[in-house]
């Protein structure tokens, strides 16, 4: 492109707009909101008082043949995905996709072979491994200074009321993909795998504990990995006190991360095997505090769409989450292991997070 800004509109203007709004406006030389599209005009047209965007439009279809955007963001509810990002393909236009991308593994493959029948691309909306503490651990870990990773743990336990699930869309298969495994945890496995890499077999369970749910309130799951490396994730929407946390032990240090919807520098802690003083050393060598966000992912991605390159995170790389979102599932309902690549194209937990249907259904 050249150097005029990237012009950007926003499909969906319920609650996660607001953040993806704010990541345009944090990158004011670079890009700006052009319009915002909502099947409730009326909303449409509020959000667009609100962030100072000229125009308002009820249909991505309208949108498109209006013209003029070179980046859709797509905030609507995960069934919509598909076919909006397709319209987009289909009309040359780049999409940030929000989490998670597709309902199922089916699905993703179906806008990967729309994707490579376009000229534009898709980037799914993953944005804690962007944060500086996840960049410089990734880093570090590449460079060998903490060694071989062994035990890992991920915990997203959250809490939200029966309130939380009378929205019509939340708590289904069909609508929303799945429980706090899809919806919630997916962002923090997410940036477990985007660390350990591909994982290898999964073994899991999920219980519906006390919300008013199709799907699952809470998930486990025993992970191994290509390279070795152990992972324990939970998934709760039933847990009183909040927190994320993520913990890496490799031999030369343990790496921990404790949040909630986003991290700071300040959020990890770096504890160095005995005799490996160096690592801390290493740790704070960068100083540069960068906060996991849609801004900072937003910052990769705005780089991509000036240099031609992929933009991050691609729909191959959101395939290795899907699948083990996909995997925990299938490893739960149906009390087996499952390995990655076992979840064949067109069988049950394939085409549909939930399989045949969760064992409470």
């Amino acid at each position: 492109m050249s150097d005029r800004k990237h012009r950007i509109a926003i499909v969906g203007t319920g609650g996660i707009a607001r953040s993806h709004a704010r990541a345009v406006t944090s990158h004011p030389d670079r890009a700006e909101l052009v319009a915002a599209v909502d099947v409730d005009l009326g909303r449409a047209k509020e959000f667009a008082s609100t962030w100072n965007i000229p125009a308002a439009y009820p249909s991505l279809t309208e949108l498109l043949a209006a013209g003029g955007v070179d980046l859709i963001h797509l905030c609507t509810p995960p069934n919509s995905h598909v076919p909006l990002a397709v319209e987009c393909l289909a009309a040359g236009v780049d999409v940030f996709m929000e989490k998670p991308p597709t309902l199922s593994l089916d699905e993703l493959d179906e806008l990967i072979d729309a994707e490579a029948k376009s000229s534009a691309q898709v980037a799914c909306v993953f944005q804690h491994r962007f944060g500086s503490g996840a960049v410089r651990l990734r880093r570090l870990a590449d460079e060998g200074v903490l060694g071989r990773p062994l035990v890992a743990l991920c915990n997203t336990v959250w809490y939200r009321d029966d309130a939380y699930f009378a929205v019509p869309w939340r708590g289904t298969f069909d609508v929303e993909g799945g429980g706090p495994t899809m919806g919630h945890g997916i962002h923090q496995f997410d940036l477990l795998l985007s660390i350990l890499g591909p994982w290898q077999k999964v073994t899991a369970l999920a219980a519906r504990q006390a919300r008013p749910t199709q799907t699952e309130d809470v998930s486990m799951a025993l992970v191994t990995f290509e390279n070795g490396a152990v992972a324990s994730v939970v998934n709760s929407l039933v847990s009183a006190r909040q927190t994320s946390q993520l913990r890496f032990d490799y031999e030369n240090a343990t790496v921990e991360l404790e949040h909630l919807y986003g991290y700071k520098d300040e959020n990890w802690t770096v504890t160095p095997a005995p005799g490996q003083d160096a690592v801390a050393t290493a740790w704070s060598a960068d100083a540069v505090d960068v906060p996991s966000g849609h801004a900072a992912q937003y910052a990769a991605v705005l780089d991509a769409l000036t240099s031609g390159a992929p933009t991050p995170v691609t729909l191959t790389e959101a395939r290795n989450t899907l699948e083990l979102a996909a995997a925990i599932y299938a490893s739960s309902f149906t009390d087996k292991p499952v390995h990655r690549g076992e979840l064949a194209q067109g069988s049950p937990y394939a085409r549909r997070m939930g399989g045949p249907g969760a064992p409470w259904s």
